[in-house]
């Protein structure tokens, strides 16, 4: 049972250790030519991909990990409090409406980006830009809001 308790913490060593590779080879990994914008001569970094790559492998683990953190809630709490088991889904059926809020806010139109040329700045993948920008937005004003709700509840409770 001993050896059980390290898989946790050797994950996520592991994972702190191929994320510092990562960037520490994006950012001194040399260049791969410049791009000249407005008359000033921008690195390409080599490894780019790389890092691009972890960040979608990190991201998919978060959300795997949230996922199955929800499930296992709400079938604890299914068993001892429905109450609660219902706030459970609430809240991730919040989450699922705001993202497809988001979806629908964001556009499928070309984004001009400098120096590139390629077909994933437009159509879904543009779209999907904006909704995250869009969720990003109204998290932090739902965090600020949550913030200033909490001081006032509090004192008006004292």
């Amino acid at each position: 049972m001993k050896d059980y308790k390290m898989i946790p913490k050797v994950t996520l060593w592991s994972l702190l250790a191929l994320g510092i590779v990562a960037i520490a080879m994006f950012f001194a990994g040399g260049s791969n030519g410049s791009l000249e914008v407005a008359g000033d001569f921008l690195d390409i970094p080599r490894f780019t991909d790389l890092f691009l790559t972890w960040n979608y492998i990190l991201f998919g683990l978060v959300v795997l990990v949230t996922l199955a953190v929800v499930v296992m809630e709400f079938c604890k709490n299914w068993k001892d409090d429905r109450r609660k088991a219902y706030t459970t889904l609430g809240v991730v059926c919040g989450f699922v409406v705001l993202a497809l809020l988001c979806w629908f806010l964001g556009s499928p139109e070309k984004i001009d980006i400098i120096g590139y040329e390629g077909t994933d700045n437009q159509g879904a993948w543009a779209q999907l830009s904006d909704a995250v920008i869009y969720a990003c937005y109204i998290l932090v004003i739902a965090t600020i809001g949550t913030m200033i709700w909490g001081i006032v509840h509090t004192k008006r409770l004292k």
